[in-house]
């Protein structure tokens, strides 16, 4: 849950880097979060139903659509900074907008392990933050 509350507080900050475990915890945590909202949505009857392409159902509520809204923003940052720790920018995030594959290929960068020495978009989180570095000076272990 901590790091679940790290990303909303880090709402809209798109620089640094992210551990995998912060990334992943968010995930977890919002599809959880998701599901909940779905389910309350449709025992309060505020969710409606349309079909889909290939008659898949597709189900809305307001209190998801609310929380999805809420937490667009925290997803985004949240993404960037784990594709910094990989040493990717945050704008490969726009290959979710390329069906099946783009989302595979984020969820490979996502789950890839960070760089362990600092790179151009800051330290590594798993480092112990008694190591200074200097931006723009090389690494030195």
């Amino acid at each position: 849950m901590q790091w679940y509350m790290k990303v909303l507080r880090q709402y809209a900050d798109f620089t640094g880097r992210a551990r995998r475990t912060e990334f992943w915890m968010f995930v977890l945590f919002n599809a959880i979060a998701i599901i909940i909202l779905t389910i309350l949505d449709n025992l309060l009857g505020l969710s409606s139903s349309s079909m889909g392409g290939g008659s898949i159902v597709v189900t809305s509520g307001v209190l998801t659509g609310i929380y999805q809204l809420a937490v667009l923003v925290p997803s985004l940052a949240v993404g960037a900074r784990r594709l910094h720790d990989t040493g990717k920018s945050g704008w490969w995030q726009l290959l979710a907008l390329i069906p099946i594959v783009g989302a595979i290929i984020l969820i490979v960068f996502w789950a890839t392990d960070g760089h362990p020495a600092p790179n151009q978009y800051g330290v590594n989180p798993k480092q112990d933050a008694a190591m200074p570095y200097q931006p723009g000076q090389p690494y030195v272990a």
